[in-house]
């Protein structure tokens, strides 16, 4: 960012950019002073936006982050507001080339011999909470799941929606008294923190999904895999299963996946088979009873300290803007370096929000395999999109277009950035384990649940998501921390906003500053001393990935 007493209205990303980003918004008309240039704003530029920094011809290359994000459609004056219309999506092309990276590592000597507070797991794996977990192997099972946790929760002190029934509570006592509910006047209360009967269970988490039958085989075998990833987790201390008994997705393909990912898994699970039982009630009720001994038993589980090594963080961005690739996504990243620096573990997911950074992380890879298997795995995802009539290209949102966002490359090169600089460690597929301390990059799609939930089934224990329009995503066994590009959306949605990035936006920190606060707050959450919005508002979204149909 220039030192000028412009650097609060523009910024370039890149020496190599011809595009300024505004800080603010700008009027047409407006001369702006940039690094010993003058540019005469030929439209309005709201903040979050680019203009060009020269005359553009038909055809011409725009850079942003140092890389190609499009080419002009029309010859533009400079000055000229970045658009749909005049910008279309282009990206280099990748190849593995053998590149030789060198990585600057940041100093981490603060954060040297610090620990977090979780929970040791016997396969060696440290978790940042101790959940237990109810999976159905087919959709059949969700009602039944539905009607148990309605009483789980509520009875063990897990429920939110308590403010929410005394809203509707009041409002009918309202209506049965002849009252215009509209001049009724409620005050709606936060809802108590509930004292939980098992203190050392931080939640009792439900896996509803659409799947396990009347899709492809293919599909019921990719969901048993992530259930089992579920299963496995280290933040999870027990799993009840209910089945139908008849679905593609049978209970000892589930339990075979167990035992495949984790040979000495040993962890409560209790499994129930609609079929093979006398009734719905027999059924619900035996869970609910054998689900209770099963949290007395890991309610025995406590917090111990742990190395920071023992992190594994995802990092996720979504209902982006044009500040992500600025301020929230460049501080993730730094604290993706921390991490990795400390021996931690960082994925780096959203195949399709890396289209047109491939080069940079193919040649950050430290093998070949990866490198060529990352290749493989993005043409062929890729290929699958074009085949249902989409692409890469496609992915921005008309939320992300709307706040300056305006191609896929774009979007893409500032997703990038929560990655950091770390060299590529490994390359994952979707419902792979993460196992080598370092940076990973996994196979998901860009959308928010799918994504988190693949970065989950990996093995993340929390999640760093970006946001710069807002987004209430959550998940269900890997707490998620909101990230906000910007002050005026962490004040506007602070009820499900934990971290504000603004200051950078403001000049008041840097992206330094700002990534060794993340991890301090990460630290604070991993330890349980400080919950996430998504974690108290239940924000428990999970949806598997049929391969090839979503970006």
């Amino acid at each position: 960012m220039s030192e000028n007493n412009t650097k609060k209205l523009v910024v370039k990303l890149h020496p190599d950019d011809n595009v300024l980003v505004a800080l603010t918004d700008l009027q047409k008309g407006e001369t702006i002073h940039f690094e010993n240039e003058t540019y005469v704003l030929q439209d309005l530029i709201k903040a979050k936006h680019k203009f060009y920094m020269q005359d553009m011809k038909q055809g011409e290359e725009v850079n942003m982050y140092g890389v190609l994000v499009g080419k002009v459609q029309n010859d533009l004056a400079k000055g000229s507001l970045m658009t749909t219309e005049n910008l279309k999506h282009a990206a280099d092309p990748y190849a593995y080339r053998n590149a030789s990276y060198e990585w600057n590592a940041p100093d981490v000597s603060k954060f040297e011999n610090r620990t977090f507070k979780g929970y040791k797991r016997k396969d060696g794996r440290v978790g940042t909470a101790n959940y237990w977990l109810f999976v159905p192997t087919v959709f059949c099972e969700n009602r039944n799941l539905d009607v148990i946790k309605e009483a789980l929760h509520k009875q063990l002190g897990y429920a939110v929606t308590d403010k929410y029934n005394q809203f509707t509570h009041e409002l009918l006592e309202g209506y049965l008294n002849g009252n215009d509910i509209n001049d009724i006047n409620i005050e709606l209360n936060p809802t108590p923190k509930n004292k939980r009967v098992f203190e050392n269970v931080d939640g009792i988490k439900f896996l509803n999904h659409q799947g396990g039958c009347g899709g492809t085989r293919q599909d019921a075998s990719t969901l048993s895999a992530l259930l089992a990833s579920y299963a496995n987790h280290p933040n999870v201390g027990g799993i009840t299963l209910l089945s139908l008994g008849c679905q593609h997705l049978q209970v000892q393909d589930f339990v075979n996946d167990v035992k495949r990912q984790n040979p000495e898994f040993d962890k409560p699970l209790f499994i129930f088979e609609q079929q093979q039982t006398e009734s719905e009630e027999v059924l619900i009720t035996n869970a609910i009873k054998k689900t209770f001994e099963g949290l007395i038993e890991i309610n025995k589980y406590e917090r111990t300290d742990a190395p920071l090594s023992d992190l594994c963080i995802g990092v996720k961005c979504g209902g982006s803007d044009g500040f992500s690739g600025v301020s929230a996504n460049p501080a993730v990243g730094y604290t993706s370096d921390l991490v990795v620096a400390l021996g931690g573990k960082i994925l780096l997911a959203e195949f399709p929000e890396l289209c047109g950074a491939e080069q940079n992380l193919i040649d950050r890879c430290i093998t070949e395999e990866n490198a060529k298997k990352f290749i493989d795995l993005m043409e062929s995802y890729d290929e699958l999109a074009h085949k249902v009539g989409s692409g890469f290209h496609m992915n921005p949102s008309p939320g992300n277009i709307k706040d300056g966002l305006i191609t896929d490359a774009i979007k893409s090169a500032g997703a990038a950035k929560k990655g950091g600089t770390s060299p590529v460690v490994d390359v994952l597929d979707y419902t792979e384990l993460v196992t080598k301390p370092g940076l990973s990059l996994v196979c998901t799609p860009g959308n928010d649940v799918e994504a988190t939930t693949g970065k989950a089934a990996s093995g993340a224990t929390l999640i760093l998501f970006t946001t710069g329009l807002g987004t209430p995503t959550g998940n269900p066994v890997c707490p998620v921390i909101k990230v906000a590009t910007n002050s005026v959306l962490a004040t506007r949605m602070k009820d499900i906003i934990d971290i504000d990035c603004g200051p950078i936006i403001s000049g008041e920190k840097s992206i330094e500053e700002m990534g060794e606060e993340i991890l301090e707050y990460c630290i604070k959450a991993a330890s349980g001393e400080i919950i996430p919005k998504a974690v108290q508002l239940n924000q428990d979204d999970f949806i598997p990935w049929k391969r090839g149909v979503s970006l």
